[in-house]
């Protein structure tokens, strides 16, 4: 949902069972997996409030602009 409602988010879904390579090289153990900036990520489903703060912890910002 992210992606739909901003320009400089992307999402992509992948197979990992035929993009092997990909699974290996974001060490895929857990689905949802979830990566950011092609490097940090997690595994399994979050609620809304963790996942923004994984994605704010990772881009160094944080929600003090009070906006939701």
């Amino acid at each position: 949902m992210m992606a739909v409602e901003s320009e400089f988010i992307t999402a992509d879904v992948v197979e990992v069972g035929e993009y092997p390579h990909i699974a290996q090289r974001y060490q895929v153990y857990a689905v949802p997996k979830v990566v950011f900036n092609d490097s940090v990520g997690f595994d399994g489903n979050r609620p809304e409030a963790s996942f923004i703060g994984a994605i704010e912890a990772v881009t160094g910002k944080g929600s003090d602009s009070g906006s939701a």
